[in-house]
């Protein structure tokens, strides 16, 4: 009968080499023992053995036999058609959990074979990248988070296609976000709010260079003067609230907010179908109160230093900083122009030296919209306009208050014989006869 041949690994290669040693006299059977590890009575024992097989006899009797452990075919059929059935777009690692929650138990890597081997999943190359040094996390909460947003069919044919605002702490992996139709500058400060009012005050925050964050213009006139930066709104909030803004220069920068949008897209997206999820309200309230405590559980891990770095909000009022603010002059009826209307200032908030002053327009998250005058804050009253006056008058009727409109007034030419002309014309006359 012929014998089955064996290869070795090169760690048993190695002990190979050590017991040759020790049959040679060149080593002790002690000495062998401590440099494989083992005891010196197994050392005579493979010893004995090594000498009846040959090298054969340092080969682990289990290899080549199917495990106790090894799960059976029944059951693995009745995984795979599960998966097939519930679960065939989910990755081995998702199909995974919601396996184990219906009492199906399998580990990832043997479930990832089977999915192989039923042409349920391909296998990804690994692809040739262009090389970034690796960063090490902060070593606490607070020290830096990354912000961004990411556009996806987050509820799949069952809605439209919304932007993920997303937060993530960069030294636990702690997130916050929120699913919103467009990816404004209101509605990343509304994002930013949430994490304030949960969190606090990071020291940093981490973006990319979109339009909302950077701005590449000019500064306004009056903040050249002032010595003050062209800034964004949300910038500009940033600097009010003492958080560092931190520019990333390529998509790799922020790597770990790309990373968790890559999972999200993957693992909410099916949530959210499990769940049976329709509506952005319903999405939000799903992500906030079921997703989010499922990730901090799951995926974050624990900060180097146990202290938070985030700080409190104190004396900052959120609803003020978080707004946007344009400079407007105020005219001579104590109105503005912003926005395209015409608002005014109440008779009884006008303050000396206001008419004809640079203000600020600050419009808030809840829609208000108010005016900031030296230290104090102003309401303004939006005015009606004079076409949709016109146009609720009936007609031929003028509405009392608008002047009628009037003919362009064109210079009086005085004709020939007008009287002062004609006694300049005489005048003329007796000055030549008198000349001759």
């Amino acid at each position: 009968m012929k014998e089955e041949r064996i290869a070795l690994s090169q760690r048993e290669r190695d002990r190979v080499k050590v017991l040759y040693e020790v049959e040679r006299k060149h080593l002790r059977q002690r000495e062998a023992a401590e440099r494989l590890g083992w005891s010196a009575r197994h050392i005579r024992r493979l010893l004995r053995r090594v000498g009846a097989e040959g090298d054969r006899g340092l080969v682990h009797r289990l290899r080549g036999r199917p495990s106790n452990r090894k799960i059976s075919s029944a059951v693995q059929r009745r995984i795979v058609a599960e998966v097939e059935r519930r679960y065939r777009d989910f990755g081995p690692t998702l199909a995974c959990e919601h396996l184990a929650r219906q009492g199906l138990g399998v580990s990832r890597e043997a479930l990832r074979q089977w999915l192989i081997q039923a042409g349920l999943w391909k296998p990804r190359r690994q692809r040739v990248e262009a090389v970034h040094v690796w960063r090490e996390r902060r070593a606490a909460c607070g020290e830096l988070v990354m912000m961004d947003s990411s556009e996806f069919r987050w509820l799949e044919e069952r809605g439209p296609t919304l932007q993920l605002i997303a937060l993530i702490d960069d030294a636990s992996s702690r997130f916050w976000g929120r699913l919103v139709e467009h990816d404004s500058t209101e509605e990343n400060l509304r994002t930013l709010e949430q994490w304030l009012r949960r969190y606090g005050r990071p020291e940093a925050l981490y973006t990319d260079r979109g339009s909302v964050f950077a701005v590449n213009r000019l500064a306004p006139l009056d903040e050249q003067l002032a010595g003050e930066p062209a800034q964004s709104q949300f910038g500009r909030a940033l600097r009010e609230l003492g958080i560092e803004w931190i520019a990333a220069h390529s998509p790799q920068a922020k790597g770990r907010i790309e990373r968790l949008f890559g999972t999200l897209q993957d693992r909410l997206v099916k949530e959210l179908r499990l769940a049976g999820v329709s509506t952005i309200e319903q999405a939000n309230r799903f992500l906030q109160e079921v997703f989010v405590p499922f990730w901090e559980q799951r995926f974050t891990v624990v900060p180097r230093q146990s202290q938070d770095a985030h700080r409190s909000l104190g004396r900052y009022r959120l609803e003020q900083i978080l707004s946007v603010r344009e400079a407007r002059s105020v005219a001579n009826d104590y109105t503005v122009r912003w926005a395209g209307q015409r608002w005014a200032i109440p008779r009884a908030e006008v303050r000396p030296g206001l008419r004809g002053a640079r203000v600020q327009v600050e419009r808030r998250l809840d829609g208000s919209v108010w005016v900031r005058f030296r230290d104090g804050y102003l309401s303004l009253q939006l005015c009606p306009a004079a076409a949709a006056v016109l146009a609720a008058s009936p007609s031929g009727l003028r509405p009392p208050g608008l002047a009628a409109k009037t003919k362009r007034k064109t210079k009086y030419v005085p004709p020939p014989t007008h009287p002062w002309k004609r006694t300049l014309l005489l005048g003329r006359k007796a000055d030549i006869s008198t000349l001759r």
